[in-house]
């Protein structure tokens, strides 16, 4: 059993809160609202989380912005 100590846990903390702001700051932008809208009929994206709703409205943009 791996055992952890706090400054190693630290960074993962870190790195969950900096997540966290960034996924809040791009659920309120008008481009994500404006995503969900254009979505709304789509059940399956009604059942997804934020985090998950989120992460598909990121790849989907930089799939658009690979183009």
């Amino acid at each position: 059993m791996a055992s952890y100590s706090a400054s190693s846990a630290t960074p993962v903390l870190e790195e969950a809160q900096i997540w966290n702001s960034l996924k809040e700051a791009i659920a309120s932008s008008s481009g994500f609202q404006r995503w969900q809208l254009e979505h709304s009929l789509n059940n399956q994206l009604q059942e997804l989380n934020l985090d998950n709703r989120v992460r598909r409205y990121l790849r989907e943009t930089l799939e658009t912005l690979a183009y």
